[in-house]
């Protein structure tokens, strides 16, 4: 259900790091900070496959799809991908700061969103 992944690059010299998480297949990128002990999520995208790099922090990643479940603990540098009808639910351990990044976007044209329970 949870698919872990990489950046696509990483460079690091004497001036710091730059990190490219993606070159190209997404068409919306929000970033996300959570309090340490507040949840979110309980919801699926139907749509939308959702991916996530954690830029700070620590949180568990409870994951359900057909009576199956997963739950993973991620932390500072971890990147992983949520695909559609996927029901995800984040316990935040830390304050985290997340880049949160979707394939077609939340918002849908009808004015709808893109976001189910």
């Amino acid at each position: 259900m949870i698919k872990i992944i990489k950046p696509d690059f990483i460079f690091e010299d004497e001036r710091g790091t730059l990190t490219q998480l993606i070159h190209e297949g997404y068409s919306q990128i929000n970033v996300v900070t959570s309090k340490a002990g507040v949840e979110r999520g309980n919801h699926y995208h139907a749509l939308n496959r959702e991916g996530f790099y954690v830029v700070e922090g620590a949180f568990l990643l409870e994951a359900s799809l057909d009576g199956k479940n997963e739950s993973h603990e991620f932390r500072k540098g971890d990147m992983f991908i949520i695909e559609p009808y996927v029901m995800h639910r984040f316990v935040y351990r830390e304050d985290t700061v997340l880049v949160a990044f979707y394939d077609k976007g939340v918002e849908l044209p009808d004015g709808t969103k893109d976001i189910l329970e």
